[in-house]
């Protein structure tokens, strides 16, 4: 939030300079940044009143001017603006004036006419970004004062970025407020009189959901001036706020937001019809907003009349009942919406708008009356009209007592602060305090301070105003016992120190993805952000590979030929319309399998050095098999298992992907369900035989489709325990084969930790071996 140093000064003024104000502020909680109001100086810019004018004798759309800029003297300036005329105040940049960005005005002739200076919009000035014309200023201007000084330019406007549970300060009243209780200074807000009634007209009004709504208050304004002029000073302190200026009445309910902290809005009478009530919208119902935007209702929270929707309640105002430059009777309403009807509407809408950032953080139950009577008066005396009385529904709020106990607060601080000091500090921020004895206190907490609930509230609200730089840091003596860590289970630590050690690089990336990139990966729905930061990151991830394939690239994009990344992260899945989150362990991987060197030639990264990678990871129990799978590589492509389950996949990524997304070449890539990884063996200490081992080779040709995987399953359930290892040595394929056949050398080693074994005891282990392949997988043994 915006708002003017000097309006701020107005409600309360502590002997203290922007920077310290600012400050002080941030220390208390409240993160403040100062500007100037304007950005650069307006050197001899003053105010002056167009006397006559007369049409240019050389041009169309431009015309002479005689301006009285103060003190008798009459300038000639030739203007172009089209709302220059007779009588107009506005800002006049003589000869010898600097606007903002350097210009200097010098005395000039246009078509022939000479100048002695140029007449300014606002966006000349530096006030807007845009403007329409000249400046026009208020009759009450007096030509020939300084410019700067007639709009109190001077200033600084401080911009405020507030946490959630902070409501109350969303005004100048609650800054000021706030200030006070900072500085300790006494603090009484300006007295609000009830506006003199001279109309009978009254609007009805009607809550039907009081929990959504607990109060609300109208009445109606007549005989409005339509040509009335939102004032300068009004103008400006809006401009200060970042609030730009629509029409007088709906100026003066933005400036009591501002003002007060609540949120207003104003009807036209003429397009009322019967009560105005506050109720949740029915089924089919659809409301036009001020914004353009036309919106289908549901259950949202809503003003309407007997005929339809007025507005969405505390969110914004619709279009066919808002005020125009027609209207002469308002209906003007203040009141009061619980955060959790308002908060949900605009997310739902994607709507935003001052009046919702306030009602989601909470509004002064009792601030609605004293609101509804400063806005009447500051109507009636801008546009004229008539006061009705006020109708009003709902139920006044409870009075909140919270216990802050003197041991409580030490405990929670680390720090003593005097008894006396406490109860100080409190009446600051509560409506009333008191004293329990033996270090006990109750507080009256006044209905703006939302979130003061708790004793832990109160100690926060006496710990910032004491000072939070004023409590010493103290090291604190605690016993932290070390929970176990499991054997049996893998840690993310262990997992990430392994890969790092075998030439990975842990990547970080966005569980948001690109759609177009998430598509091709994974055909599992994706989950779409109603609010992306960009269209590229507008879903969330299904496969860890929607985010690391794009980090690939960015480092391969900067020269890094030889990439290995991998992350432990979540991906995100819909089942029975709620979002499951699956920790998954993912790698890409792309260039040479080793750093350049002397020791062996270069050659490209393939799936078994990835395989090679995850096998160290999990020595006990990870199983290859041929698998399909939509986004890798048909035949490079493996489907991978722990004991016995399905938990991932290995491949080159496919061909129609790599063309898709214009890849430079097809990477490596793996991803495992970290959750069912995790569990590992206990381990075991290992004898080392004092026997011999024994040797044996085998030759077998069979199919080419069978699986190593297969091959040594069947070995192994033959050869009996008597085997200790077993190795593949060598693979063949050549003419001197039957086509669609291989050779596989088997190394076969035998040992017993008791005894050395005798060879008719091997050879009867190799003799099974060699009739279980045969058997079951039509292996024959090579002569």
């Amino acid at each position: 939030m915006k708002v003017s140093e000097r309006w701020l000064r107005e409600w309360l003024n502590p002997p203290v300079d922007t920077a310290e104000l600012c400050r002080r502020y941030v220390m208390a909680g409240l993160e403040v940044e100062a500007t100037a109001a304007l950005a650069d100086p307006l050197n001899g810019v003053i105010v002056a009143r167009i006397e006559s004018i007369a049409p240019h004798p050389q041009a169309d759309k431009l015309r002479v001017c005689t301006v009285n800029a103060g003190a008798g003297k009459a300038l000639q300036i030739v203007c172009g603006a089209a709302n220059a005329r007779a009588g107009l105040l506005a800002p006049l940049a003589p000869v010898g004036a600097k606007l903002p960005g350097g210009v200097e005005i010098k005395q000039t002739a246009l078509r022939g006419v000479e100048s002695a200076g140029m007449l300014c919009s606002a966006k000349e000035l530096g006030l807007a970004e845009k403007s329409e014309g000249l400046l026009e200023l208020d009759d009450s201007a007096k030509p020939g004062a300084a410019f700067a000084d007639y709009l109190k330019l001077d200033d600084s406007v401080l911009s405020f970025e507030f946490t959630p549970n902070r409501g109350d300060c969303l005004g100048v009243a609650g800054l000021a407020r706030e200030a006070a209780a900072i500085f300790g200074l006494p603090f009484a807000a300006p007295a609000v009189a009830d506006v003199a009634v001279k109309s009978a007209r009254r609007q009805a009004v009607e809550i039907e959901n009081p929990v959504l709504c607990p109060g609300y208050h109208g009445r109606v304004i007549e005989g409005i001036n339509p040509q009335a002029r939102t004032p300068d000073w009004m103008r400006e302190k809006l401009r200060r706020s970042g609030v730009r200026c629509i029409h007088p009445v709906v100026d003066i309910t933005n400036y009591v937001m501002f003002e007060l902290g609540q949120p207003m809005h104003a009807f036209d009478c003429a397009k009322l019809s019967g009560t105005v009530r506050v109720r949740t919208a029915k089924q089919g119902e659809s409301l036009s907003l001020l914004n353009e935007q036309t919106i289908s209702l549901t259950d949202e929270l809503l003003i309407a009349d007997d005929r339809a929707p007025l507005a969405l309640a505390g969110v914004m105002g619709g279009s066919g009942s808002g005020v125009t430059t027609t209207t002469k009777d308002v209906f003007l309403e203040s009141a009061c919406f619980a955060p959790a009807a308002v908060c949900g509407t605009g997310r739902r809408h994607k709507l935003h708008s001052d009046a919702i950032y306030r009602y989601e953080r909470g509004v002064d139950p009792a601030l609605q009356k004293r609101a509804l009577e400063r806005c009447t008066q500051l109507i009636l005396d801008v546009c004229g009209g008539m006061a009705g009385p006020v109708t009003s529904a709902g139920r006044e709020s409870q009075a909140v007592q919270v216990k802050l106990r003197h041991r409580r607060l030490r405990q929670l601080l680390g720090h003593d602060i005097a008894a006396a000091e406490v109860e100080s500090l409190l009446k600051r921020v509560v409506s009333k305090v008191e004293s329990r004895g033996d270090g006990e206190w109750l507080a009256t907490i006044p209905s703006y301070r939302y979130d003061l609930a708790l004793e832990a509230d109160l100690i926060e609200e006496v710990a910032r105003l004491h000072g939070y730089d004023r409590i010493p840091g103290k090291p604190y003596l605690a016993a932290l016992a070390p929970a176990p860590m499991s054997e049996l289970r893998q840690s993310a630590t262990r997992a990430r120190a392994h890969l790092i050690a075998r030439g990975w690089h842990e990547a970080v990336t966005y569980s948001f993805v690109d759609p177009k990139i998430q598509t091709v990966l994974s055909s599992d729905a994706a989950i779409g952000l109603d609010n992306p930061i960009a269209e590229t990151l507008a879903v969330m991830r299904t496969t860890l590979w929607s985010g690391l394939i794009p980090a690939w690239l960015h480092n391969a994009a900067r020269q890094q030929k030889r990439v290995r990344l991998f992350e432990l992260g979540a991906s995100y899945h819909l089942h029975d319309g709620a979002v499951v989150e699956i920790q998954r362990l993912a790698g890409v991987a792309a260039g040479a399998a080793v750093p350049e060197q002397w020791a062996q030639p270069a050659r490209e990264t393939d799936f078994f050095d990835i395989k090679a990678d995850l096998e160290s990871l999990l020595p006990a129990g990870l199983q290859c098999s041929r698998g399909e799978h939509a986004a890798l590589h048909p035949g490079q492509c493996a489907q991978l298992s722990y004991r016995g389950q399905p938990v991932g996949w290995l491949g080159v990524l496919h061909p129609r992907i790599v063309q898709s997304l214009d890849l430079p070449l097809a990477p490596v890539v793996f991803e495992l369900r970290w959750d069912l990884i995790r569990a590992g063996e206990l381990p075991q200490a290992k004898a080392v035989s004092e026997f011999p081992s024994s040797r044996r080779d085998l030759a077998i040709v069979l199919k080419d489709p069978i699986e190593a995987a297969d091959v040594l399953a069947c070995i192994r359930g033959a050869a009996g325990p008597l085997l200790a290892e077993i190795l593949i040595f060598d693979i063949f394929r050549g003419a001197s084969l039957s086509k669609g056949f291989k050779s596989m050398a088997l190394g076969l080693i035998f040992q017993d930790n008791s005894r050395t074994l005798a060879d008719q005891e091997i050879d009867a282990a190799v003799q099974a071996v060699a009739d279980d392949l045969q058997s079951k997988l039509g292996a024959s043994l090579r002569s």
